[in-house]
């Protein structure tokens, strides 16, 4: 037993932690690029595969959704991250500028907010004032209150660009690997695809703390959805076959 004095002013050296991938681009971008790409190409091989595509057919299918939906998935998460960014950095001047024009008014607003967070209104004048003799820390304060913001919250377009590039690429080659080593029928497809799908929803739950089976599940029966939902209007326009 450690008799020692304990310090207590920063309970993440003894009490809990904080994942380092809260918050980042790079994790959401992921999860969602693998588990896109495993949805997408799982379908997209069941409907030409009910259609009655041969094996080669699928193959080029296959390689050819994974890399048009990787560059969109790209595109898509670099153009929403920077404009988030842009959002970001508007607002950011918004409130700069209305602490600059009018910062009476500013700290008075500050006081207001904190005496609504519980603290006596010479408890909260005290700590506006505070607050407001740093600009830096006065425009940090007031975003984080106001609009629930932090100017330095700001991911990077390529990082998540990059990250979903990767996990589209990952995820959407799984179902199409026996139809590239030559063993490949719609069975072997949905195998390793659905193996793909409990893989990616197993290790999602584990970032987030949530029980990884359940969260396997979920990401399977989703995918089952789409394999019923392109599998029957591929037996409706051509020629079913699981061969």
């Amino acid at each position: 037993m450690n008799d020692g004095p304990i310090d207590i002013a920063n309970p993440h050296d003894y009490d809990h932690t904080h994942s380092s991938s809260a918050g980042s681009g790079w994790l959401r971008a992921s999860v969602f690029g693998a588990m896109d790409g495993l949805v997408s190409n799982i379908g997209l091989i069941s409907g030409i595969a009910a259609a009655g595509a041969s094996p080669g057919i699928i193959a080029i299918t296959g390689v050819s959704g994974l890399i048009s939906g990787a560059i969109s998935m790209a595109l898509g998460e670099y153009t929403s991250v920077r404009t988030q960014n842009e959002q970001l950095a508007v607002e950011v001047q918004t409130e700069r500028d209305a602490l600059d024009r009018n910062p009476v008014g500013e700290q008075a607003e500050l006081t207001v907010m904190f005496e609504h967070l519980g603290m006596s209104p010479q408890t909260a004048s005290d700590a506006a004032t505070q607050v407001h003799a740093n600009s830096e820390q006065a425009l940090k304060v007031h975003l984080a209150h106001e609009l629930g913001l932090s100017p330095d919250d700001r991911p990077s377009p390529l990082v998540a660009a990059g990250s979903s590039f990767a996990a589209f690429s990952v995820g959407a080659i799984i179902p199409v690997l026996p139809f590239l080593l030559g063993f490949g029928t719609l069975w072997w497809g949905l195998v390793f695809g659905g193996a793909g799908l409990l893989a990616a929803g197993f290790t999602a739950a584990r970032f987030t703390d949530r029980n990884p089976f359940s969260g396997a599940l979920r990401q399977l029966v989703f995918g089952g959805i789409a394999v019923a939902a392109t599998y029957l209007v591929g037996t409706l326009l051509g020629v079913s076959s699981l061969g």
